[in-house]
């Protein structure tokens, strides 16, 4: 039985990216939940890959269900249809979208063929990761030990407590501007009681 290997990138940056391993004989509906295992994605919402060529170029669509949308040519559903059945080229490559509404994309290429089925591993299987997946719903926390993104801002511009702004000879910006200003007053101070 032959086991295919999937490289699949996030749209937006390719150094992230999962490997994935499933038998041929595995339908599209079962990598379509590995890929959202592997990206640690929900199962809520539509999804749909599409065969694709060197150019990342959409073409026929495997589709979770038909959708109330119009196509040119009926979907394939994915949990009718195997992986090896679409299969053209030993490059193969499809575009896998979830989400309608939030328009996850991810780049999906085949990069091995075995023979040879690992014990060690239950099909479908997540072989590798690499980058920060990114947040489904926006920011993420500390999850464990695991490092993860935080969506906010913050201005660092001007130094907060306990930061100070260094000068470009290495004093110390913001208290050198501390102090002309507290002379500053009290030169004004002092001015005022002359008068």
């Amino acid at each position: 039985m032959a086991i295919l290997k999937f490289r699949v990138y996030f749209e937006e940056d390719d150094s992230i990216y999962r490997d994935v391993a499933v038998r041929h004989t595995q339908t599209f509906l079962q990598l379509h939940q590995v890929i959202l295992r592997a990206y640690e994605f929900d199962s809520k919402h539509q999804a749909t890959f599409y065969r694709s060529n060197d150019n990342w170029q959409r073409g026929r669509e495997i589709s979770l269900e038909k959708y109330d949308k119009s196509y040119k040519v009926e979907p394939l559903i994915m949990d009718a249809t195997t992986i090896g059945s679409e299969i053209r080229d030993p490059n193969q490559k499809f575009i896998y979208v979830y989400d309608f509404t939030k328009n996850w994309s991810f780049l999906v290429e085949l990069i091995n063929v075995s023979k040879e089925e690992s014990g060690k591993l239950d099909y479908p299987a997540v072989v590798k990761s690499e980058g920060i997946p990114p947040s489904q719903y926006g920011t993420k926390g500390l999850v464990g030990d695991k490092l993860t993104e935080i969506e906010e801002k913050y201005d660092l511009t001007k130094g907060t407590e306990g930061f100070g702004v260094k000068a470009e000879d290495g004093t110390d910006a913001e208290a050198e501007e501390e102090e002309s200003e507290s002379e500053s007053e009290e030169e004004s101070e002092e001015s005022g009681t002359d008068e």
